[in-house]
């Protein structure tokens, strides 16, 4: 093989290499059926979306169709196998039905991808289908899980619950076995037979425990006198995050950076045959200063994690050790099974790791 030849096939061989490695976007679901929608009350739905890649996946902007409609979106790059959203909210101003559509424009291909939000407006409920999808004895929520993903010091972030009323009875929601860091507020107060309200729930950062993940449940009382069980659970998950609002630019420059060999742990891909399995994953250091992993938790008793050590100089590597226990892993989709790392990386305060079951 002559010179000109060899230089021809490595010129190919890195366009195909170009060419495979790159950003894909995959969403769950391209188009949301809202079905009824209540009429002068503000709707947001959450489109999550993937990067399938082996490339940082990086929405450059997103576009509704129309002023009705307001997008917000991760903007930070999504790393290979990890997660970011499209929050879109419609304003419900004009009673009929509607079909938005929001551009999401990509460094992947294709560059745009559109998602679709449908439904129809109506001045009072009277399908909770859409809506609430859950049924809990007479009641229709929207949600059983609460989750306060990155909370630093100070916020006071609130989630809301719609809960409609299906009963004969007026109804006053409730949330049982509240901590001390958990307040609601109802809106109505109280709910009469057939309607609907919103149950908020504030978070009080400043009681939290501890910095990293605080997990306990609440219970919703479907009647008065009603008793926790699992079938009225709500699991609750926050997570506390360091404050590095004070470092210098200087100091950004030098602080630690942690990488790890994988952010998700897909037990599909592994021997059906063995209840138990080990993992390892290599965690790096590629900053300039030194790391460390100032909380090691998992958010379920399936999870078994070790290290040898937990502070890592510049350019070293240390195997962190996972153990999967599958007979107790669940399908419940209210419980996120996960491990979580929280560093003094500016950039990567908070580091998950995902078990794909």
């Amino acid at each position: 093989m002559n010179r000109r030849s060899i230089i021809l096939f490595a010129f190919l061989c890195f366009s195909a290499l170009s060419l495979c490695a790159q950003p894909r976007f995959s969403t769950k679901e391209e188009t949301v059926n809202l079905g009824q929608v209540q009429w002068k009350s503000p709707t947001t739905v959450t489109f999550t979306v993937m990067n399938v890649g082996d490339k940082p996946l990086v929405m450059t902007a997103v576009e509704p169709d129309c002023t009705c409609t307001v997008a917000q979106w991760t903007e930070s790059p999504i790393q290979p196998g990890e997660w970011g959203k499209v929050d879109v909210t419609f304003d419900a101003e004009m009673l009929g039905h509607f079909m938005k559509s929001v551009a999401v424009y990509m460094n992947a291909e294709p560059h745009l991808v559109y998602l679709h939000l449908k439904g129809q407006v109506v001045a009072e409920l009277t399908d909770f289908t859409q809506t609430h999808p859950i049924q809990i004895g007479e009641l229709r929520v929207d949600k059983m899980a609460l989750v306060f993903p990155d909370v630093n010091m100070g916020d006071s972030p609130v989630i809301e619950i719609k809960v409609a009323n299906l009963s004969q009875y007026a109804y006053e929601p409730t949330l049982m076995h509240l901590p001390p860091y958990l307040v609601t507020e109802n809106k109505p107060r109280v709910l009469q037979p057939g309607k609907a309200g919103l149950m908020r729930v504030k978070l009080l950062s400043e009681k939290l425990p501890d910095m990293g993940m605080t997990q306990t449940s609440v219970y919703l009382s479907r009647f008065v006198g009603d008793k926790v069980s699992v079938e009225n659970e709500i699991p609750v998950n926050a997570v506390l995050l360091p404050d590095f609002s004070n470092l210098t630019t200087d100091e950004r420059a030098r602080a630690p950076r942690i990488e790890l060999s994988a952010s998700e742990l897909d037990m599909t891909q592994l021997p059906a045959k063995k209840s138990k399995v080990k993992i390892q994953i290599a965690v790096s250091n590629k900053g300039q200063d030194v790391l460390q992993i100032n909380r090691l938790q998992v958010s379920h008793p399936s999870l078994g994690v070790s290290m040898k050590k937990r502070v890592l100089a510049p350019g070293e590597m240390v195997p962190l050790k996972v153990t999967i226990n599958r007979r107790l892993l669940t399908k419940d989709a209210r419980q996120r099974v996960s491990l979580l790392m929280i560093t003094n990386d500016p950039a990567h305060p908070k580091v998950e790791v995902r078990v794909k079951n």
